[in-house]
């Protein structure tokens, strides 16, 4: 699948990352000056058309994850990739936080061979620099069909900020990610 897009103005690219609950992670990466829009839904397993029951059972291989629309002229794929890293837990296997099962794994599905090839340099760069006590276990696989999440799950920290699990699980999470990419965060 090819990653660009063009329209008359400027090219779009497409990334598409899966690191743990989308709630979480969308709320995250919307945020990003240069992301024009920010998609929660499912890839990487065998059901066609799969529904969020269906994935959270575990048995459809589909991991939770967001497509991501971006202005490469206004931020790259090595700064998503970066927010990607550091925001989640790319060490444990099928597991963040409280979140368990191989829906909930690091995993980028990437578009093109420079999105592979990025991805690989700057795990390896990871793993190489010790920053974490144990080896990265994000998966790196081309992208598969992407299968948009119901409309429930879009934007759901901003229409649901007030719910117990985004105060306690989600806004810690924002709030930790805004101060390390004050930088990246759209003005």
């Amino acid at each position: 699948m090819d990653s660009k897009l063009t329209n008359s103005t400027n090219t779009i690219e497409i990334a598409t990352f899966g690191n743990g609950c989308f709630w979480c992670t969308e709320a995250v990466f919307a945020q990003l000056n240069g992301v024009l829009s920010v998609e929660s839904g499912y890839s990487g397993g065998q059901m066609i058309n799969p529904d969020y029951k269906s994935v959270c059972s575990g048995n459809t291989g589909h991991a939770e994850c967001l497509q991501i629309k971006f202005n490469p002229h206004t931020i790259s794929f090595t700064d998503l990739l970066e927010v990607f890293w550091k925001t989640h837990d790319p060490t444990t296997l099928n597991r963040q936080g409280g979140d368990v099962g191989t829906q909930y794994r690091s995993v980028i599905f990437y578009h093109n061979d420079i999105q592979k090839q990025e991805a690989e340099s700057y795990k390896f760069q990871l793993d190489q620099s010790g920053i974490y006590n144990n080896l990265i276990v994000t998966e790196i696989s081309a992208a598969e069909i992407f299968y948009p999440a119901e409309n429930y799950h879009q934007d759901y920290f901003a229409n649901n900020g007030s719910n117990p699990y985004c105060q306690l699980v989600v806004r810690p999470k924002v709030e930790k990610f805004k101060k390390s990419f004050e930088h990246l965060i759209k003005p």
